[in-house]
């Protein structure tokens, strides 16, 4: 099969490889009908996860078709068409009984906090992900979502992380109505945050990023006002000045270890290890936020020290909520949303790109080129 292959930081490429088998009677084979790229990706993609292999796969947003099951599975059969949580999950350990299925105590039982994630480097399980044509999907009786008939493809790949993120990150900041939100990043999370930010009964919502074309695009998609922070010399004066001295009523951080962390660094006169995140977007948050607000952070950051200033985030009494998304727990809602047109994931994607040229796809998302928001991988099995 067709597959993207990691080669180090900076390297990848599509090779063919062996077609997945099933090594568990709750495995699935899943013949794969979209794979996106995602913002989560591009850390991977630049050295900034340990234990990254080279020969993995990426890619944990996929959707695809059923090809075979194993002899356990009941609640999926051949021909079912998937949308895949990128959370592998048991679906009955202490945690997945409470909802946190990025939590899940079985499917990466080396780890003290994230469960198994597909194509997340061996910190994550080290399973295989979705940029391919096939997938080995375990745990295939409880994380895959058969997609509705009336549900197009394109917006059932982007509810298998991004939508989901950008929805929890909106609920984790438990927005009471007319509270101000402020996002920081326009990235498809970021997108999706604010947009969920109004579902929740926000009454305003600013987004902060420094690239125009992803400022115009989430204006338009999300209706809010943006800041450019190339423009702004001080963060939190600057939010502060935009909500009557007082400081937003709830900070997202969208951000994350941004692939631009460094050059954001250089910025605002920040030096920290990349290796740890460039924590300047949390920074902002803490310091941005009103006394007795609440932060929600779900970009992605390393395991290593951040110099994070959890002293302001105790004198000023701020809530911090954190965690990746458990996708399954969102998902009736969100379709619902999308059914009655409040959301269409969709139109955050600019560009749909052959798995065979994967390498450029990547090259175009991380160096943000021709106004790219959300490419999306085609396998050549759809292009017929």
């Amino acid at each position: 099969m067709l597959a993207m292959n990691y080669r180090g930081p900076y390297r990848i490429r599509a090779v063919h490889k062996a077609e997945p088998e099933i090594e568990h009677p709750n495995d699935a084979i899943v013949r794969v009908t979209r794979s996106c790229i995602c913002g989560s990706d591009l850390h991977l993609y630049h050295g900034l996860v340990p234990d990254t292999r080279v020969g993995m796969t990426f890619g944990h947003e996929f959707t695809g078709i059923v090809e075979e099951v194993g002899s356990s599975v009941q609640n999926l059969k051949k021909g079912d068409h998937v949308l895949v949580p990128f959370n592998i999950f048991c679906g009955s350990c202490f945690f997945c009984q409470k909802e946190l299925y990025s939590n899940c105590h079985n499917t990466n039982p080396h780890a003290t906090a994230v469960g198994g994630i597909y194509g997340y480097s061996h910190t994550t399980g080290g399973y295989d992900g979705g940029q391919a044509e096939y997938v080995r999907v375990p745990m295939a009786d409880v994380g895959p979502t058969v997609i509705p008939e009336d549900l197009d493809v394109d917006d059932a790949v982007l509810l298998t992380d991004v939508v989901p993120t950008g929805y929890q990150a909106a609920e984790m900041g438990d927005i009471q109505e007319g509270d101000t939100v402020v996002v920081f990043g326009a990235g498809p999370v970021g997108i999706f945050a604010a947009k969920s930010a109004w579902l929740m009964g926000a009454g305003r919502v600013i987004v902060v990023d420094h690239l125009d074309y992803r400022l115009e695009f989430v204006r338009r998609y999300a209706q809010c006002e943006t800041v450019n922070f190339r423009e702004v010399a001080d963060m939190a004066v600057h939010l502060k000045k935009m909500t009557d001295w007082l400081g937003p009523d709830v900070c997202i951080d969208a951000v994350g270890a941004e692939a631009d962390g460094s050059m954001v660094q250089r910025f605002t006169g920040v030096t920290l290890p990349l290796q740890a995140g460039a924590a300047t977007a949390l920074h902002w948050c803490i310091n941005s936020v009103r006394k007795g607000g609440t932060v929600s952070i779900v970009g992605v950051y390393g395991p290593t020290f951040n110099a994070v200033p959890i002293g302001n985030a105790i004198n000023k009494g701020l809530t911090l909520r954190m965690n990746q998304a458990s996708v399954k727990r969102h998902l009736p809602r969100l379709i619902e949303h999308v059914r009655a047109g409040r959301l269409k994931p969709s139109e955050i994607i600019t560009h749909r790109i052959p798995l065979e040229d994967v390498a450029d796809a990547y090259h175009l998302f991380s160096s943000k080129l021709d106004n790219c928001i959300k490419p999306v991988l085609i396998p050549p099995s759809m292009r017929h």
